[in-house]
Formats: structure tokens, C-alpha cells, sequence
């Protein structure tokens, strides 16, 4: 077991004209593109549905086979991080993911769909540990907490993108127009504003396991990360499909479920370090809970879209600060290692995010989707449970 003893990598050197802001607006810009990029999957999959005729549990398998490919390139992508720098392998994942995210709606039948989502989340997943190891170096070179302001710039550019799925569907736009149309000046745009002279530290010597998981008490953090992240992965797949099948709303109306959701997690992210501040870790998390417990309750009582469109809003103000709290509180354990705890804790919630939409479609073909929505229900209850883990030794 690592302990506190094992050195922490010392703060990253910058070029004398690279400030602050600069660097906190190329991590931004990575998080944002990383989020925007799934987003506008995720605005149109009653598109890929539909046109694929899937069944819920065909969709499921699908999205099952995404989680997978994220999963298998996680410790690939710390690997890769490691021995060329996270700095340079985020760019580099950043540029081949619109390919991917192209790849989805050129996919003519089911199994070639099937090989490009596999694909699509092996390069989200890939990037989703690179971006947060070089943001994580940043960080440490600013000397000042930044984390949770970079996943609120991922969940804007996830919401924003997602958004625009209610016009291209308004429009009759393919995925395929929909994804050139806004993506390719996205990936230009953001692309440049994450171009900074960086370079990140390599080590080609690490003897620590590829799978690591949280033990002692991490598990209950990393508990409490995995509930919120599988309600924020089943929000962020299946509200437009719930909008539409469960709620009866119009087509167009689907992509504003994850929009909102998405939006109301972006304000809150950037609320989190005051409402910290002035609770504390703890309290915030169980009220989190409660909160994110009442909005999914709301979706399955009340199955109207005003209903279920306020109960994704509360389902993002209760899940939104619990990732950020729950690294912070792995950075501060007294006995793991900062990185070895951060890591651990966020095969946890990342693993999360990608399982949760799956699983989800597996409940819905079994039972309903109102079922696997109450699901979410019960993991919020014990994200309010388990929220006194989050109080620092």
C-alpha cells in the first residue's frame, strides 16, 4: 500500500510567458471539446434508434460495447500518459475522436455501428484520464484547486452541444450533417485555445498495477462516485429516449432533457467550492443526495415533460458536485497516496458513467423504464447515506 511518504510530483515548469489564465483556458477548452464531442452523440440517439430499429435492450448492448471500449483504454491512456506526456497524448486523442464521433453516423448497419461506438468510447475514455492527468498538472503548477471548474467547462460543452440537437432535429438534420455542421468547428475551435507550449513529465519506469481500486475507506468515496455517475451516464443516454417513450414528447423536445440537465450541473459545478466553503464536504454531499433522489422520483411519478424536464434540473444540482468531492476528499487521505488515491476513486466514477447507461437498458427490457429510473432514485438515497465519508481525516 502507498503511503503518504511516496513523493508527489513536484509542481510542472512553464514557460515564463504562459500565465494562469492561459492554462486554465487549455484545460477548459480540452474538457469542453471532450464533453461537446458526447454530447452531440448523445442529442441524437433516438436518431441512431430509430434508424437502426433497436430494441431498449439492443440499445443497451450498444451502449454496453462504448462502456467496454472506454473501460479496456483507461489504463492504455495511462500508460500512453506516462511514457509520452498527457499534455501531447490529449491533443492527439482530442483530434482523432471527431473522426469517431463521424464514424457513428456513417455506420450502415448494426454491427459496423457496434465496432464505431466501441471505438467512439475507447478515445472518450482514453482522453477522459489524459485530460484530467494534465489537468491535474496544471493544477499543481498554479498552486490553486482547479479541478472542479474543468468538469463544469465538460458539462457546458456537453450541454451546449447537446442543445444544438434540438435545432438540427427541428432542422431534419441527419446525425451525419449535424455532426459536420457543428463539430468540425468545435474540434478547430477549442483545439486552438488548447494549444499551449506544455510539456508534460514522463515516467517509463512505473511499477504501480494497471487496475487499481479504492480499498479501506475509499471504498465508500468511491461508492459514493459511482452512484452519481451512473445517474449522470443514464441521463446523459437515455433522457431523450425516456422524453419520448415514457414523457410522449416531440422528437425535438428529447435533446433538451440532457441540455438541462447538463446546464443546471454546469452552474452548480461553479457554485461547489462556496457552498464548500460554507457547509462543509459532508453536509453538501447528503443534501446532493436527497436532492438528486427527489428530481429522479419526480420522473417517475410524474411522466409529463415539464415534470420530468424539472426533475433532470434537480437531478443535476444533486449530482453535480459529487465527483469534485469525492477526488478532494482522495487527495487528503492520510494513508493512501494522492495520485494512487485519485486514480482508484476515479475507476469508480468514470466506470460509473460509462456502466450505468447499459445497465439501465438491461433493466428497462426486464421491466420498464420508469423501473430503472427509480433505480436511480435508490443510488441517489445512498449517495446521501455514505455522504459523512467525505469528511476529512
Amino acid at each position: 500500500m502507498s503511503t503518504l511518504a511516496d513523493p508527489t510530483p513536484a509542481p510542472q515548469p512553464a514557460p515564463d510567458s504562459l500565465t494562469r489564465r492561459r492554462a486554465w483556458g487549455a484545460i477548459a477548452a480540452m474538457f469542453a471539446l471532450n464533453g461537446a464531442l458526447f454530447g452531440l452523440w448523445a442529442s441524437r440517439i433516438p436518431a441512431f434508434k430509430a434508424t437502426h430499429d433497436l430494441s431498449h435492450a439492443g440499445l443497451g448492448a450498444l451502449l454496453l460495447l462504448l462502456a467496454g471500449g472506454a473501460i479496456c483504454a483507461f489504463p492504455l491512456a495511462g500508460r500512453l500518459a506516462d511514457h509520452y506526456g498527457a499534455a501531447r497524448v490529449t491533443k492527439i486523442l482530442a483530434g482523432i475522436k471527431i473522426t469517431s464521433l463521424l464514424a457513428l453516423a456513417l455506420a450502415p448497419n448494426v454491427p459496423t455501428l457496434a465496432v464505431a461506438l466501441f471505438v467512439f468510447g475507447a478515445i472518450h475514455g482514453g482522453m477522459d484520464v489524459t485530460m484530467n492527468v494534465w489537468g491535474a498538472e496544471v493544477e499543481r503548477w498554479a498552486q490553486r484547486p482547479q479541478m472542479s471548474s474543468y468538469h463544469a467547462m465538460w458539462s457546458l460543452g456537453a450541454g451546449l452541444a447537446a442543445g444544438t440537437g434540438f435545432v438540427a432535429i427541428s432542422l431534419g438534420a441527419t446525425p451525419l450533417i449535424h455532426y459536420l455542421a457543428v463539430g468540425l468547428p468545435l474540434v478547430v475551435l477549442l483545439f486552438g485555445l488548447g494549444h499551449i507550449p506544455w510539456t508534460s513529465p514522463v515516467s517509463r519506469d512505473a511499477k504501480d498495477p494497471v487496475f487499481s481500486l479504492p480499498n479501506g475507506p475509499l471504498v465508500l468515496v468511491g461508492l459514493l462516485a459511482l452512484g452519481a455517475s451512473m445517474g449522470e451516464g443514464a441521463v446523459a443516454d437515455w433522457s431523450a429516449v425516456y422524453l419520448v417513450d415514457i414523457g410522449k414528447a416531440p422528437e425535438n423536445w428529447a435533446a433538451m432533457g440532457y441540455a438541462i440537465f447538463s446546464a443546471t450541473m454546469v452552474i452548480m459545478r461553479l457554485l461547489g467550492d462556496g457552498i464548500t466553503r460554507h457547509s462543509s464536504p459532508q453536509l453538501a454531499a447528503q443534501v446532493s443526495g436527497l436532492t438528486a433522489a427527489l428530481g429522479a422520483a419526480l420522473t417517475v411519478l410524474f411522466p409529463t415533460p415539464p415534470m420530468m424536464l424539472t426533475g433532470f434540473v434537480l437531478m443535476g444540482m444533486g449530482y453535480a458536485l459529487i465527483f469534485p468531492l469525492a477526488f478532494s476528499r482522495a487527495a487528503n487521505d492520510p494513508v493512501v497516496s494522492p495520485g494512487k488515491a485519485l486514480a482508484s476513486t476515479a475507476t469508480f466514477g468514470y466506470g460509473g458513467i460509462l456502466l450505468g447507461p447499459p445497465l439501465i437498458g438491461f433493466i428497462a427490457s426486464a421491466t420498464s423504464l420508469r423501473v430503472s429510473f427509480a433505480v436511480l432514485a435508490a443510488l441517489a438515497l445512498m449517495i446521501a447515506l455514505l455522504g459523512g465519508a467525505l469528511k476529512r481525516p
